[in-house]
């Protein structure tokens, strides 16, 4: 599965995953907003082989086919496994 990686200008850490290159179509424009101004970091090759530093690819693959996006955010501990807005899941 093909993987583009996108951080955002307004959010440190926070990494946005899409399909294919400059496809947002499927990305809430909520959350775009968030993001700010998004820049191209890298485009991987995603497969259950391969290992990601800060996510499960497994999740991502999931997510991508789903929603067509995942959003990679830093850890906090004391929001558990949901680090996001209730209204950015829906």
């Amino acid at each position: 599965m093909n993987c583009a990686i996108y951080k955002g200008s307004r959010k440190e850490d926070h990494y946005l995953y899409v399909e294919r290159e400059d496809d947002f179509a499927r990305v809430p424009e909520d959350l775009l907003k968030m993001l700010g101004e998004l820049s191209l970091v890298i485009t991987l090759e995603l497969s259950e082989e391969r290992r990601l530093a800060q996510a499960d690819v497994r999740k991502v693959m999931q997510s991508l086919t789903d929603q067509g996006y995942y959003l990679q955010v830093p850890p906090r501990p004391e929001l558990g496994d949901n680090p996001l807005p209730e209204r950015l899941l829906r």
